[in-house]
């Protein structure tokens, strides 16, 4: 009797411990350079590890449908998401949430770049001139890369892309997007801001080759979501554990690689004008 309680305690014991071992994954839309989310992120991994105390880790994905996949499976349970990934993903994972979002993605802004070739100015309208250009979007899941840009073109150009341009592509990140515009690959292209401010700060673009023609009006976009179902593995209020870890980071440093000023509250109704987007340019059904 005495050897199968202590057998049973033991196994409790392990069983305990694995479940606090249990790793908690997040991933990210990969929207810049690879090397440059790793070295961010894995911070973040770090970061989160300290402050929820469990095994934090970060995983990178190929593309942002993979991002979207990978939660949907359940392969990560936390993802950094643009506005329309986020949606995406919300709807297919019940009680999945919004937590936060930066400060500066409460008004977001797509910026449209244009190789000097092309001979398009700096205005406040749309630039109107750009039909017959060739453009490249970013990746095809990309709010701000993609969605955002493409609902003003359609607005007001009143054609589908492929319409307007003599060639349309998708680079696939915003990087990408700004290497190709700089090069003449393409005339015109659809970049995130903050991407572009820290290319610009980095020293990668060549203001006497490509610069920024119009930017958009602004939208919400970047969050982090998280799937409904963590408390079955780390507990009942883990959903606040981490929204409270991700709202208190304050290291500069860490900040400053989204950049972020801060991180701030967010709701999944925070990002319905995204949905109504979606569905209004046939990109969401």
């Amino acid at each position: 009797m005495l050897r199968k309680l202590i057998f049973t305690t033991a196994m409790c014991f392990v069983s305990l411990s694995l479940a606090h071992a249990e790793t908690f994954v997040f991933t990210a839309i990969p929207d810049e350079d690879a090397s440059r989310l790793r070295e961010r992120f894995d911070k973040v991994a770090v970061y989160l590890s300290k402050q929820l105390a469990v095994d934090v880790r970060y995983v990178p994905v190929k593309s942002y449908s993979a991002a979207v996949s990978a939660f949907r499976n359940n392969q990560v349970q936390l993802a950094w998401f643009g506005g329309l990934s986020g949606v995406r993903a919300r709807s297919l994972v019940e009680g999945s949430q919004a937590i936060a979002q930066g400060w500066e993605d409460q008004s977001f802004v797509t910026y449209f770049i244009a190789h000097v070739s092309a001979g398009v100015k700096a205005s406040k309208s749309f630039p109107k001139s750009i039909a017959g250009k060739t453009f490249t979007f970013g990746s095809k899941g990309s709010t701000s890369g993609r969605l955002m840009p493409e609902f003003y073109i359609r607005e007001n150009l009143k054609a589908a892309p492929n319409k307007v341009f003599s060639r349309v592509g998708f680079s696939g990140d915003h990087s990408r997007t700004i290497a190709l515009v700089q090069s003449g690959a393409y005339q015109i292209g659809a970049v995130n801001f903050s991407v572009w401010d820290n290319e610009m700060k980095a020293g990668h673009i060549d203001k006497a080759k490509v610069s920024i023609i119009w930017k958009t009006p602004t939208y919400p976009d970047y969050q982090w979501t998280i799937r409904g179902d963590v408390a079955k593995k780390w507990g009942a209020g883990f959903t606040g554990k981490v929204t409270k870890a991700l709202l208190g980071m304050k290291d500069p440093d860490l900040l400053a690689s989204f950049p972020r000023k801060s991180f701030i509250p967010a709701s999944n109704s925070d990002y319905d004008p995204i949905r109504r987007t979606g569905l209004a340019i046939g990109i969401l059904d």
